[in-house]
């Protein structure tokens, strides 16, 4: 059927009936591939009884990237109910609301958020709230967990005692298909599009993508991500290392702690435990040339991304 031949209804005007036939033909012909508009999922009856665990999506808007010093300005979280093996079966509840930060919001923040002083001002994120909605939830996802948790935590002490998962960085998903991690690319690649960079929204995209059945192995991202945060992880701290080979180190992966929050003035990296003998084999030949016992942390979901590790 040619799309062109699709009956215009009275006045030209196209109902959705007639807009989701054309965007199947476009998709079938093999030359496009067709982006539709992200529609939330409506909350829906629990599935508890089931099998089934609880999980939240969070994702934060603030007035910089300082999780020290910056503000919280916006929270979203999305609570769903989800299976063993990563399939996502409904969504809970949803929350979203603004905070008034002490300072103004920076005007790079509302050019890429939209977020004014306006929309914020008298609003109070209430921890009790807050408190009420992750109660129950096994594990807290964000789409870039080394940021979000560390500001989460500072004001909500909730998210001390909740597992983690990062949807960026524990789901390779290069390996699967896609051109990167960043959440717009992803969206694409599950076929959607969205308002991007409102709290709320980000983590509707991101219950998306991780319902969303990958190429390679049929299974749901989610999946992956809970099987990737479920394994111990260590920390290696390269302390003393010469300042000369701080590039190898940062072409190894490695990071650099300036030592606030209690931790070491140190390149540390994180490498799942078969890789740990490796990691300390790189860093005693090619390093510090001889043998040497860096400290060690292991970290689990517990404990990850978090600002007090």
């Amino acid at each position: 059927m040619d799309a062109l031949a699709l009956p215009l209804r009275d006045e030209h005007f196209l109902d959705s009936a007639d807009l989701a036939a054309m965007a199947e033909l476009l998709a079938q012909s093999g030359e496009y591939r067709v982006l539709r508009r992200l529609a939330p999922r409506l909350p829906s009856a629990s599935a508890a009884g089931q099998g089934t665990r609880v999980g939240i999506l969070l994702d934060t808007e603030t007035t910089g990237l300082d999780h020290a010093r910056d503000e919280v300005i916006e929270l979203g979280m999305v609570k769903f109910d989800y299976t063993p093996d990563g399939r996502i079966v409904g969504v809970r509840d949803t929350f979203s609301a603004f905070n008034e930060p002490s300072v103004p919001v920076p005007p790079e923040v509302t050019a890429l958020t939209g977020i004014t002083d306006e929309m914020v001002a008298g609003h109070k994120i209430d921890e009790a709230a807050v408190n009420a909605f992750v109660d129950g939830a096994v594990i807290s996802i964000a789409h870039n967990a080394g940021f979000d948790r560390k500001f989460a935590e500072r004001y909500w002490p909730v998210f001390e005692r909740v597992a983690w998962g990062c949807s960026a960085t524990e789901v390779d998903w290069r390996t699967h298909g896609f051109a990167g991690a960043q959440l717009g690319y992803l969206l694409n690649g599950a076929g959607y599009f969205h308002q991007a960079h409102r709290a709320v929204d980000d983590c509707h995209a991101l219950l998306e993508i991780l319902d969303f059945l990958l190429p390679t192995t049929g299974t749901p991202a989610l999946a992956i991500l809970l099987e990737t945060a479920r394994k111990k992880t260590v920390r290696i701290w390269a302390e003393q290392s010469p300042f000369e080979l701080k590039d190898s180190l940062k072409r190894r992966g490695y990071r650099w702690s300036d030592g606030t929050d209690g931790r070491p003035k140190s390149w540390y990296i994180d490498v799942c435990e078969p890789a740990l003998d490796d990691e300390l084999a790189f860093l005693r030949t090619e390093i510090y040339l001889r043998d040497v016992e860096p400290r060690l942390q292991t970290l689990t979901a517990f404990t990850r991304f978090s600002s007090r590790i």
